[in-house]
């Protein structure tokens, strides 16, 4: 439809009188036929040309058949926006400002379109915009990549292409639909520890490292490429096609991982070969190595259990080093630790499926290193056995000395046992809501005394502290970081991580950390590349995360006795089962948590050996750590007998070792003990207390690393046992001598004596017992 061209001199002259400037371009309003009814405030701001350089308005909203002025403002407003513009009669655009070099038309009468809601109002023309505004209406500069006002230390570098043969530059990708900027993608990559970062088509963010650009094969790309708006804020430019605007972070570097070589990255060494794969490995109170395997549904001729004794190793088969032992169920992904009774023995519960699910097992080693051992696993399901049946369960000693047992499955794959119980048994189960609304990703929690005598647990990607009586919940801790582009990443069974607790040193008035190491993501199994660490019992208790030098899900984790963390199995990418991850992860980390955040891994030896699903590490009495198992299952790795050990740097440096000499091995809390030492390298003198341990699942049950105060002189050392049961649980540690960063070999302590009479449990004629 024509335009209405009024040709009097009074509406001329009016017009004249009415001219306004924006930005020197003259802005000459227009009296309608039936001006709209505007909101306070608003007003007509010209027919402007619209599209030359891109759309002047930033936001276009559905198309309406029924449009009026009225209707796209009010949209506009409601959107938040105090710009809206209407264009070919039934289109409507918001924004804050004129962009892209939007110029008033040549002529008012370029707005030519009837309103497809009132033919009384214009609704501009082709390519051509109706403008109002609330208030003076302004210009917004062309967009361009925001260089100022960046988050910390990072700097714009410009635009680059994507890698080569359609391969990303960086795979951890965040796409944010409508608040992606570049002050919210650099943040978040610079909080998991990515000194680069990009962004692509407007809405994506990618996080990774600098040297991935030539890795990937990227080039420089001209800056007219990188030409979409972001989507958290049209003033500035995130990428474009296949095309990323990139940031590089210039300040403190974000990590500091260390790289030592020669005798200072330590060794794996082959140690003997295996006669079974286990799924669990525990040392022995009689310094032999328990081995328990999948029994009846592994190999056909296999007895389900063994112990290693390494003063053997010339006599490398079964009646040698390695030793048939026997379970009457199947142990599959079942919890052991070393109960607190003076014969030291280890408690196995759970199971795989029908009776084995409810299986309660004891061994109590006997022997000595080089000598028979003859005590086997028993068993008697008729006469013990758990009140739930239990698959992926894990268990702890408590303060009070009796074995919490939590979580599972019924059988494989079956529904969640969310309840947890107590050994020797005492009432029913508690029903645990947390365990049933995060099944199945909660599987072999982490349980962790604590000093004030509650009980953390971490389970899935949560964490929360119990009360050891009632186990009612009584503080909910934040939720454990996951992957930079995923939040949702877990930390247990089958999103597989691995948790330590961080090492106690007296007077104890620190509070106790915790450690999670690595994890996956359900989906994609995106390998989890950080450690997250946390204070539970904190005022303000928060995570801390420091990123790793690689991806790992199904880690291990071994305390060392000198306070640091060996970091090692797994793989790069997937998650826990059987032919579930990929791209075996073959380096040792060791995590020192004396150092400063950020700067306490270093990155050591290589194994060639893949160990992936069921794979294990425990720290040795010499203080080497053995490597076991891996049962993946993938048609690629082999299911791995071989057992290694790694060799820690304080071993490979040369330096003499310590050694001593205690009488008393039963100590009481409190109880001062003098033990006669040797110290070659002069000092200075520590000890170390290393909880006994049972490995699986990247679950240490039992763990625990505690450093007592000593003093010495004169050849001696006097050592102050930790106060309590809540600092130091009732069991068995090996201890230790350390002569500056060298350790002896350790002798097994037991402290706390057995408060909940388990010596004495379970009371049938069939079963050996210690007594108390």
């Amino acid at each position: 439809m024509a335009p209405t061209i009024v040709h009097s001199a009074f509406t001329a002259l009016f017009l004249l009188s009415s001219l306004t400037l924006l930005n020197a371009h003259a802005v000459i309003p227009v009296k309608r036929a039936n001006p709209p009814t505007l909101p306070s405030g608003w007003s007509y701001k010209g027919c402007y040309v619209d599209g030359v350089n891109g759309r002047i308005l930033s936001t276009q909203r559905p198309d309406d058949a029924a449009l009026t002025i009225e209707k796209c403002v009010q949209a506009c407003i409601t959107a938040g926006y105090i710009v809206a513009g209407a264009e070919y009669s039934h289109e409507c655009f918001c924004g804050n400002g004129i962009s892209n070099g939007g110029k008033l038309a040549a002529s008012e009468a370029e707005c030519n379109n009837n309103c497809a809601g009132d033919s009384t109002q214009k609704c501009g023309g082709g390519n051509r915009l109706s403008i109002y505004s609330r208030g003076a209406l302004a210009t917004v500069d062309p967009p361009g990549p925001q260089k100022t006002g960046l988050p910390g230390s990072w700097t714009y570098q410009g635009c680059i292409t994507e890698g080569v043969n359609n391969g990303r530059v960086w795979k951890y990708q965040i796409i944010n639909q409508n608040g992606n900027t570049a002050t919210s993608c650099l943040s978040q990559c610079q909080k998991f520890g990515y000194q680069a970062a990009g962004m692509e088509y407007g809405t994506e963010c990618y996080c990774g490292d600098v040297v991935d650009i030539t890795a990937a094969g990227a080039t420089p790309a001209p800056e007219t490429e990188c030409n979409v708006k972001c989507s958290g804020n049209e003033n500035y430019l995130c990428g474009g096609g296949n095309r990323l605007t990139w940031y590089k972070w210039t300040g403190t570097p974000l990590y500091v991982w260390s790289y030592p070589a020669g005798a200072a990255a330590g060794r794996y060494e082959l140690l003997i070969g295996g006669v079974c794969i286990p799924l669990l490995t525990t040392p022995g109170v009689n310094g032999k190595y328990t081995f328990v395997e999948k029994y009846g549904t592994g190999e056909p001729n296999s007895t389900g259990a063994y112990e290693l004794d390494i003063a053997k190793l010339n006599q490398p088969g079964v009646g040698g080093a390695w030793r048939e032992m026997h379970v009457k169920t199947d142990v599959f992904c079942s919890a052991s630790i070393t109960l607190p009774d003076k014969g030291g023995r280890q408690l196995n519960v759970g199971g795989w499926s029908g009776d084995s699910l409810f299986g309660v097992r004891l061994y109590w080693p006997d022997g000595s290193p080089g000598t028979t051992s003859v005590n086997d696993w028993q068993e008697n399901g008729a006469e013990l056995k758990l009140q739930n049946g239990r698959w992926y369960p894990s268990a702890m000693v408590m303060s009070n000395g009796s074995v919490l047992v939590v979580g599972g499955e019924n059988g494989s794959n079956g529904p969640p046992v969310p309840t947890l119980e107590i050994l020797p048994k005492v009432g029913g189960t508690v029903y645990c809501d947390w365990l049933q609304r995060t099944d199945p990703n909660n599987l072999y929690p982490f349980l962790i005394t604590l000093p004030s005598g509650g009980i953390f647990v971490g389970y899935y990607n949560e964490a929360r502290i119990l009360d050891p009586v009632t186990f009612a919940t009584t503080k909910t801790l934040p939720n454990m970081p996951g992957n930079v582009n995923d939040a949702t990443a877990g930390r247990t069974y089958p999103l597989e991580g691995a948790a330590m607790i961080l090492p106690q040193s007296a007077p104890y008035s620190a509070p106790l950390g915790i450690l999670v190491c690595g994890g996956s993501t359900n989906g994609a199994g995106l390998a989890t590349d950080n450690c997250v660490s946390i204070q539970p019992e904190a005022a303000n208790p928060q995570w801390t995360l420091e990123r790793m030098p690689s991806q790992r899900v199904m880690p291990c984790i071994t305390a060392l006795p000198d306070g640091t963390y060996l970091i090692l199995n797994g793989a790069k990418q997937g998650r826990a089962g059987f032919g579930l991850a990929t791209n075996p992860n073959l380096n040792a980390i060791l995590y020192n948590p004396a150092k400063p955040v950020n700067q306490r891994m270093s990155v050591l030896a290589n194994t060639t050996i893949a160990r992936l699903y069921h794979s294990e590490s425990i720290l040795m009495q010499d203080g080497r750590v053995l490597v076991s198992g891996s049962d993946p299952q993938d048609g690629k790795n082999p299911e791995e007998y071989r057992v290694e050990v790694y060799v820690p740097p304080y071993l490979t440096a040369g330096r003499a070792r310590p050694s001593f000499t205690i009488a008393n091995k039963d100590w009481s809390y409190g109880q001062s003990v003098t033990i006669n030492v040797n110290l070659p390298n002069g000092g200075p003198a520590k000890v170390s207390m290393m909880g006994a341990e049972s490995s699986t699942h990247g679950n240490s049950m039992g763990q625990r690393t505690i450093f007592p105060a000593v003093s010495c002189g004169g050849g001696t050392c006097t050592i102050t046992a930790p106060p309590n049961a809540k600092v130091c649980p009732p069991g068995w540690f090996q201890l230790f001598l350390l002569d500056g960063p060298t350790p002896s070999s350790s002798t097994w302590i037991r402290i706390g004596k057995d408060p909940a009479s388990i010596g004495n449990w379970p009371n049938y004629p069939d079963f050996k017992k210690p007594g108390v």
